[in-house]
C-alpha cells in the first residue's frame, strides 16, 4: 500500500475535522476524496503530506509514518508527491519555465537534465509557447495546467489534486481533468479532492466520501450515482 489510514483522528481546538478515519491507497489508482465544504477532504491531504499530524492514529505514506516521522524526514517525503491547489499558488515574479524548474533546482538536478524535463512536460502541457510567460499573463486553465507541470516535474509517485477546476469554467476543468487522467495512465497515483466527482467518468476512479469529518461507504466504487 503506498497510503494507509489506521483509525485517525485530527481535532483542532477539540473541533472534530475527522474522526477515526480508515482507508488504503494502491500504486497507481485513482481515488476521488468527495463530500460538502468542510468535509475533512483537505484536512486528509494535510495528513497525507504531513503538513498536520494525527490527534490520534496512525498514517502511512511510501513508508513514512507519521507517529515515527522526524523534521528532517518530511523533505524526503515531500519529494515523493506532487501537490495541485485549487488557487495554483505560482510564483508570480517567475516564468512559466522557472516555475516548472523550482522543485528539480531544489534537490541539484543538472541545468540540462532540468531543461529537458521542463522541456518535455510542457510540450506535453501544450505550453512551450509560454515558458517565457509570467503567470498574469495566463488564462486560469493555462495557469493550472503549469502547477501540473511543476507537480509532476520531479516525478512524483502520488499526485495530490485539491479541488483543481474550483476556480475554472466547465470546458477547462473537463482538460484539467484529462490530464489527471492521462498522468495516473502513466502509473502515478492520483488522489483528486472534489465536491463533484461527476467531472471523472464512471469506472475510473474508486470514491470515498466525507461527511464532517466521518468517512461515509469507504469502500465504494463507481459513478457519482451510487454516492
Amino acid at each position: 500500500m503506498m497510503i494507509t489510514f489506521q483509525n485517525v483522528s485530527r481535532f483542532y481546538n477539540e473541533w472534530p475535522a475527522l474522526e477515526s478515519i480508515n482507508f488504503q491507497v494502491d500504486q497507481g489508482e485513482f481515488l476521488i476524496i468527495s463530500g460538502p465544504s468542510g468535509a475533512g477532504k483537505t484536512t486528509v491531504f494535510r495528513q497525507i503530506w504531513m503538513g498536520d499530524l494525527p490527534s490520534s492514529g496512525v498514517v502511512e505514506v511510501v513508508g513514512f509514518r507519521s507517529d515515527r516521522i522526524r523534521r528532517g524526514d518530511l523533505p524526503l517525503l515531500r519529494r515523493k508527491l506532487g501537490i495541485v491547489f485549487q488557487d495554483f499558488r505560482l510564483l508570480s515574479d517567475r516564468t512559466v519555465y522557472d516555475n516548472v524548474a523550482l522543485p528539480l533546482q531544489v534537490i541539484g538536478t543538472s541545468p540540462k537534465a532540468v531543461r529537458r524535463r521542463v522541456f518535455s512536460l510542457l510540450s506535453e502541457m501544450e505550453l512551450n509557447h509560454r515558458r517565457g510567460s509570467y503567470p498574469h499573463e495566463l488564462s486560469g486553465g493555462e495557469q493550472q495546467r503549469v502547477a501540473i507541470a511543476r507537480a509532476m516535474v520531479a516525478h512524483p509517485v502520488i499526485l495530490l489534486a485539491d479541488e483543481p477546476t474550483g476556480n475554472l469554467d466547465p470546458e477547462v476543468s473537463r482538460r484539467v481533468i484529462d490530464l489527471l487522467i492521462e498522468i495516473n495512465r502513466s502509473g502515478t497515483a492520483v488522489i483528486l479532492a472534489t465536491h463533484d466527482p461527476r467531472q471523472v467518468p464512471a469506472g475510473i476512479a474508486r470514491f470515498l466520501y466525507l461527511d464532517r469529518g466521518h468517512l461515509v461507504n469507504p469502500n465504494l466504487w463507481g459513478g457519482y450515482r451510487q454516492l
